[in-house]
């Protein structure tokens, strides 16, 4: 009993180097890790920095931010959406069996999108029903921009589920992590909770690369100055069908690479 009690620095030091070396060689791990603090750390700096700057804006905030964190959770919905589905068919290693039978990568990605908007319906409206019983706010007295706010949002987290599909079918599970980290790479730069213009000069150059961004500085402006940008929602709408492109082009790019090199019947947990 007291040889089993006994501790091994020998073990124990294995086992944390055994780990380091998996964290060491997995650079998805490695940004998992340094990036929350981070995105935490610059997210709620620069709505701080905005609120301070304009303390008449704080009397409207409420019902702006609500909506923001609907329409966030809209997209990152969307995009999660994509990935979990394709996830799951990794996880239970049924990539080869799907792909035995007629079923073409363009009906799986096509797919995949009908299986997005479900599960973003199911999140968002019970979400969106429970904050008018709380807070008495409803996110459907936007109206009819709140249609074009849902489209542009579901296609960009269309357009990212995609390419990380393709990101994982090119690394693995090693990429897994994508999937949860994707859209919280792209939250600061959004103006999700603050105006893209609170950005430093270089970043608002990213933000305007965004679709999401367009939206939101769409959704401030109807909900704060009671103006219809609809120049900004055709902006997010050409941004939208450029991403949509490029992330089933990646997706076909890196499927049709490992049909070739057999790698789908290697694909699982």
């Amino acid at each position: 009993m007291s040889a089993n009690i006994v501790l091994s620095p020998t073990r124990i030091s294995a086992m944390v180097l055994r780990h380091y070396y998996v964290l060491r060689s997995s650079w998805t791990r490695l940004l998992e890790l340094a990036y929350w603090p981070t995105i935490q750390m610059v997210m709620w700096g620069f709505l701080t920095q905005f609120l301070v700057a304009n303390s008449s804006y704080i009397a409207q905030a409420f019902g702006v931010l609500l909506a923001a964190f609907l329409l966030w959770d809209l997209l990152f919905r969307s995009q999660l959406g994509v990935s979990v589905s394709f996830l799951e068919e990794m996880w239970s290693r049924n990539l080869g069996h799907i792909f035995v039978s007629p079923l073409r990568p363009t009906e799986l990605m096509i797919s995949m999108m009908v299986m997005s908007v479900i599960r973003t319906m199911i999140g968002l409206v019970p979400a969106s029903l429970l904050a008018i019983a709380f807070y008495g706010y409803s996110i459907y007295s936007l109206g009819w921009p709140l249609i074009a706010f849902y489209l542009n949002l579901v296609v960009f987290g269309w357009a990212m589920g995609l390419a990380i599909c393709g990101f994982l079918i090119r690394y693995g599970m090693g990429a897994e992590s994508l999937a949860w980290l994707a859209g919280f790479v792209i939250m600061p730069v959004s103006g999700i909770y603050y105006p893209i213009a609170v950005l430093p000069g270089w970043l608002q150059a990213v933000a305007w690369c965004l679709p999401s961004s367009y939206v939101f500085e769409c959704l401030r402006a109807a909900m704060v100055d009671g103006v219809a940008r609809w120049d900004l929602m055709a902006g997010a709408a050409a941004l939208n069908a450029v991403y949509v492109i490029g992330g089933g082009a990646v997706f076909l790019g890196f499927f049709r690479a490992a049909r070739q090199r057999g790698q789908l019947l290697q694909m699982g947990e």
